[in-house]
């Protein structure tokens, strides 16, 4: 493989709803740049991106599949992500390894549900943004119309820089060499509308324009890179995929128009500070101490688990050795690789900007942080916030003996994926495999059948309610017991109060006096969050709650640990007891997409479901958004009731919200039941 440098790599994320046609696109891009011969189809299953098993059974993307090609002296990273809201965490993993985030919209469809939350993601962030129409060959669309409702849903920096002609079987460029007619509009006013928003970022080259009537793309270059940079300027293209119209066209603006590492936006790179975060700059220099942030793990039948990672500075080899995170333990890289879809081939090195794998490293997971300095062992890219995973079901192995198989299989899908989790509910004695939505579990079940060879038993899990306390109290316990020789004795009093929502637990020691000497103090507070962990009244997790311990006795032969441990844990239970608990319920946002003669029927089933709508978006196509807010305990069964409601035609996605006290009612059944329970 060829070398380049910084300046050639352009990195570039195709996110768009379900459907958008970016897997094709991606095999017309290679097909054009020469990287294949025959491009693949979805229908056959034999697409570069798309080589998964399941996503060939199922004829959509299930993860993200990184490709690269060389094409007019520059050299391509284009990651493929999927569509459906359920597996929105693989396409929001990608986004830190790119500097540009190309939304890609169905011209038959429309603005649709995910391509609103994926641009308004990449915004946040402040990354490069470029729109991508496709399939505009198809019948029926109204192009023109379809530009105006993007630019009135996000802005009017979106701006054509080629338009259809020709009744949609070709484009015309309208900003290099802008000449031709255009379907609609004329390309000399998208020429003159994309100049007038570049030279707004730079006051020279302004007055130069304002001169001259005219500036060359070559004087533009700079200006245009900050007008992405600063989201002043997002360029819209129109493609056909499947029919290969505006390819050519579209690989000319990733190579000539689309930010290098160097012109993308910084990565927001933190330290920790204790309380807060401080900036760190961390700069494309290959000769800099190497700082790369792994952006997906995968795990590969034949070479074991895969850490795929952006290289922000310095130069890795295959000599290299590298620390990750805060390891004191260097591992060594030995081979390199760049990855192709499922095909990997070993390069030499690799400079900033590039976009490398590496195999059988353990401690690599996906957003850990690979140096090979040990000031920079702090240093790691800004968390980003991923949908809370709530959709849960309680997993069993259908064969006695395989629960360690099953663990295994979980945390490799854990692994590849930020909205997957595992949970240990201890109180209702489950494993709960939790993810977006029904799809995204069921489609985890069925990899874990067909790939790791686990059949497992489901049912739905425990409502992951929590217990709060509501106003101040104290708690009493002395732990005394003799049984002959050493016996034990711990004697504790706490203080109690409610913290602001969100606000976890807080421990603090007011022992004054030595009357529990330091040594059991850590014992108290174990005591304390073993109730924090099992719940007091309904066998929930405890939180929100800050705990003072004031006084106490101890016995010179007979206090131990283990007595202070009890003593912690039922003197504050004790207090608890009188602190007013309740139980708290989830409470999740839920944005619904659904025909618009279903309107009504899904409005009034949410009511039924103590939900609240708090607003209605008309979106082409006939189709409407709902969104709100309901009980999570409510939506066991939500699935199949849209889908009927529907005709199959509508689909959700949800995320966590708050926690709001659950009904009085709901409150006496949960503690009812703990209390049999231990009964």
């Amino acid at each position: 493989m060829a070398e380049y440098t910084t300046k050639e790599i352009r990195n570039i994320a195709l996110v768009g709803h379900a459907g958008a046609g970016k897997t094709t696109l991606v095999e017309a891009l290679l097909h054009e740049a020469g990287s294949i011969q025959t491009p693949g189809s979805v229908e056959k299953g034999n697409t570069v991106s798309d080589a998964d098993p399941l996503e060939q059974k199922h004829q959509h993307s299930l993860r993200s599949s990184l490709v690269s090609f060389d094409y007019g002296g520059a050299h391509i990273n284009l990651i493929d992500t999927p569509g459906y809201p359920d597996f929105v965490g693989q396409a929001l993993s990608v986004l830190p390894a790119v500097d540009t985030v190309a939304i890609v919209i169905n011209a038959q469809a429309g603005i649709q549900t995910m391509t609103r939350r994926l641009k308004e993601w990449a915004s946040e962030r402040k990354q490069c943004r470029m729109i991508i129409v496709n399939h505009i060959d198809a019948e029926g669309v109204d192009l023109e119309g379809l530009l105006g409702s993007i630019r009135e849903t996000f802005g009017d920096e979106c701006l054509a820089v080629n338009l259809p002609a020709a009744g949609a079987t070709k484009v015309v460029d309208c900003f290099f060499n802008p000449s031709g007619d255009a379907d609609f509009s004329s390309v000399a006013e998208a020429h003159t509308r994309v100049i007038d928003q570049t030279v707004e970022v730079d006051e020279e080259l302004m007055e130069a324009y304002l001169e001259k009537g005219e500036v060359s793309p070559e004087q533009l270059h700079d200006a245009f890179e900050e007008a992405l940079r600063d989201g002043h300027l997002v360029p819209v293209c129109f493609v056909s995929g499947t029919a290969r119209i505006g390819v050519k066209e579209l690989l000319d603006v990733f190579a000539r128009l689309m930010p290098d590492p160097t012109e993308g936006a910084a990565p927001p790179f933190v330290r920790d500070t204790g309380d807060s975060e401080e900036s760190v700059e961390v700069t494309p220099d290959p000769d800099g101490h190497v700082v790369a942030h792994v952006f997906k793990v995968h795990f590969d039948p034949y070479v074991g688990k895969l850490g795929m990672f952006r290289i922000h500075q310095g130069t890795v080899t295959k000599d290299s050795e590298l620390f990750v995170n805060q390891s004191r333990k260097a591992f060594k890289v030995g081979h390199l690789f760049k990855m192709q879809g499922d095909k990997h081939e070993e390069i030499e090195r690799g400079v900033p900007g590039e976009l490398c794998a590496v195999a059988k490293v353990p401690d690599i997971e996906f957003d850990t942080m690979l140096h090979n300095f040990h000031d920079e062992d702090d240093v790691h890219l800004k968390r980003m916030n991923f949908p809370m995973p709530l959709a849960g079901l309680a997993v069993k192995p259908k064969k006695r003996g395989e629960e360690q198989k099953l663990y295994e299989a979980m945390d490799k899908l854990a692994q590849e994926d930020p909205c997957i989790r595992v949970e240990r509910a201890a109180a209702a004695n489950e494993t709960i495999l939790r993810g977006l939505g029904e799809l995204h579990l069921r489609t985890a079940l069925e990899r874990m059948e067909e790939v790791y060879n686990v059949s497992v038993d489901t049912k739905p899990p425990t409502i992951p309610y929590l217990e709060t306390v509501t106003r101040k109290a104290e708690g009493h316990h002395r732990h005394k017991k003799q049984t002959g020789g050493a016996g034990q004795f711990g004697e504790v009093f706490l203080r109690i109060e409610p913290l602001a929502r969100g606000e976890g637990f807080e421990f603090a020691n007011k022992i004054v006096g030595g009357v529990i000497p330091n040594t059991f103090i850590p014992s108290v507070e174990k005591g304390v969050r073993q109730v924090l962990d099992s719940g007091a009244i309904a066998g929930f997790p405890l939180e929100d709650v800050k705990v003072e311990l004031y006084d106490g006795k101890f016995h010179a032969v007979d206090s131990n640990e283990v007595s202070f441990i009890t003593a912690g844990r039922k003197a504050f239970i004790d207090a608890v007891s009188q602190a007013r608990p309740i139980v708290l319920e989830p409470i999740v946002n839920i944005e619904i997409t659904i025909p618009n003669e279903s309107m009504g029927d899904i409005t009034g089933d949410l009511s039924s479901r103590r939900g609240r709508v708090s607003s209605t978006d008309v979106l082409s196509g006939g189709m409407v958004t709902i969104k709100g807010q309901v009980p999570l305990a409510e939506l066991s069964d939500y699935q199949s009731r849209l889908k009927s409601m529907t005709g199959g035609e509508g689909s959700y996605s949800m995320e966590l919200s708050h926690y709001d006290p659950a009904p009085a009612n709901i409150q006496k059944e949960l503690v009812s039941h703990f209390k049999q329970g231990e009964d």
